[in-house]
């Protein structure tokens, strides 16, 4: 059973709360899995009410949802809903905010309090909350949600994480990243873990490379001014493409609480081996997208988008190798790749094994066998394949690839969205699925020394068409020429 609280919203009328979090929390709400007490806060610059803010949010989700929009489960959602008006920067409306929630008697004693803003804000939003004492366990439980990215760099996030440790412990605080609220990324740490045919499989004798793909179709859209200052490898790699990493090479962990699973991730990205500043270029690889056609349609270069410096040498375009210097994995290459505007839509893991020690068939029909793979989808497919061999029916020794899929492939019926499961997991208090301080710094100290070399290479950056996979220049990242790509599920895709 889950404590009543209040679900209190910095920056509730902005993007992330009006696409992501007010649909996530209506469907918790249709489904009744929200406490019933439970209500929603949002805070903003705005001077709305009640009633005003409940008109909003349901417009937001009618435009959201649209026919599949359940008018019940709306009011009940609505009911909900409030809204207080203030501004992080003005310090008397911390006092006004504790006496609204103190006073009011259809507010819980729990609080949660997501920070929907810039990370620039966090710093400010932590120490405006701390002012009333807003952060403080007397009455009841305190619990502060954080957004990627969680800082700039190394040092920018070391001095975020003691700033948010000045007014929270690390207890009540929440480093949510979507991508781990995924149902394939949570199905990762089951499929390994409950399933004993694996362990035997999953180390450097038989793996010859894992690659991490996220690839979009879609360019920066309006968020030029974001995208500017982080580009390809801070927006993704550093964080969801590295967690990922994390889950599919840590160790078993001794028991399933929060604090054994994140000291697991920990000890993997302890592990990745230092990239030295020389050696920047053999491991990384950047570029950006110019004109080019997705689905038949010209699109833009990435200067040629809004508010885009001209100038810009920003990657969106990001291409990176690792090793793991731990038993399991030791000269093990692990393959991560990020982009925008690139031939579709796609977030995968394919783990490609070695190929048998001694070639029987070579006398026969068959030429050369493909190795074996396995794939793990994120997006849009949500489902676990492994390719294998098999024989052709027939007469002579023919072989072809085929693929032994997980039901989850086809279950059918309604599945959490990857905020609605993390959203519930905050007001149960499980910090399974969110990030430790110590696993964010380690995630930054692989990726340090490439931002600090990019940073200073202003003149020149590789670029790639839209609607492409990427610039072939990348491929010079791999350790050998046997190795390449693996841009989707189909098994005609698979690199030979």
């Amino acid at each position: 059973m889950l404590d009543a609280c209040v679900f209190t919203i910095f920056g509730s009328t902005g993007h992330l709360s009006r696409t992501k979090l007010m649909p996530a929390l209506y469907q918790l709400d249709k489904a009744g899995r929200l406490p019933a007490a439970m209500v929603v806060l949002g805070v903003g610059r705005r001077d709305w009410d009640n009633s005003h803010w409940r008109d909003e949010v349901s417009k937001w989700l009618e435009e959201r949802l649209g026919s599949t929009l359940d008018r019940d489960a709306l009011e009940r959602f609505s009911n909900r809903l409030h809204f207080f008006s203030a501004d992080i920067g003005d310090t008397d409306s911390s006092v006004q905010l504790r006496q609204v929630l103190d006073t009011g008697p259809e507010f819980p004693p729990n609080h949660v309090y997501y920070l929907s803003l810039p990370p620039s804000e966090y710093k400010a939003a932590a120490d405006y909350l701390a002012l009333s004492g807003l952060n403080q366990e007397v009455a009841g439980w305190r619990r502060l949600v954080v957004e990627k990215p969680f800082g700039y760099d190394l040092e920018d996030a070391q001095v975020l994480d003691r700033c948010l440790h000045r007014n929270f412990t690390e207890h009540q605080i929440f480093r949510i990243d979507h991508y781990l609220g995924k149902e394939t990324v949570q199905n990762i740490f089951v499929f390994r873990f409950a399933n004993l045919m694996w362990e035997p499989l999953w180390n450097r004798n038989l793996i010859d490379h894992v690659q991490i793909t996220h690839s979009e179709s879609a360019g920066i859209e309006d968020r030029a001014d974001y995208y500017e200052t982080a580009g390809a490898l801070r927006d993704m790699i550093q964080s969801h493409l590295m967690q990922m990493l994390a889950l599919v090479a840590m160790e078993p962990p001794a028991t399933m609480d929060a604090e054994s699973i994140r000291d697991e991730k920990v000890k993997a990205l302890k592990s990745i081996r230092p990239i030295p500043k020389a050696a920047v270029h053999a491991h990384a690889f950047r570029a950006q997208y110019a004109r080019g056609r997705i689905d038949n349609q010209e699109v833009p270069g990435y200067l040629d988008e809004k508010q885009v410096d001209k100038q810009s040498t920003t990657e969106t375009y990001a291409a990176l190798k690792l090793y793991i210097d731990n038993w399991r994995w030791r000269n093990v290459p692990f393959y991560l790749r990020t982009g925008k505007r690139l031939a579709r839509n796609s977030s995968l893991i394919a783990i490609r094994f070695k190929h048998p020690p001694q070639q029987l068939f070579r006398e026969t029909q068959i030429e050369a066998l493909p190795p074996n793979w396995l794939l793990m989808g994120i997006q849009p497919e949500q489902c676990i394949r492994a390719e294998v061999q098999v024989r052709e029916p027939g007469i002579g020794m023919r072989a072809r690839t085929t693929q032994l899929d997980a039901s989850t492939c086809y279950q059918a019926g309604y599945q959490l969205d990857a905020y609605e499961s993390l959203l519930l997991d905050v007001i149960g208090g499980d910090h399974s699925q969110f990030l430790r301080s110590d696993e964010v710094e380690w995630a930054w100290r692989v990726v340090d020394p490439i931002i600090r070399t990019w940073s200073v290479e202003r003149e020149f950056i590789h670029t790639y068409p839209a609607g492409s996979w990427g610039p072939e220049e990348a491929d010079r990242i791999f350790e050998r020429e046997d190795q390449q790509w693996r841009h989707s599920f189909s098994t005609g895709d698979a690199p030979r």
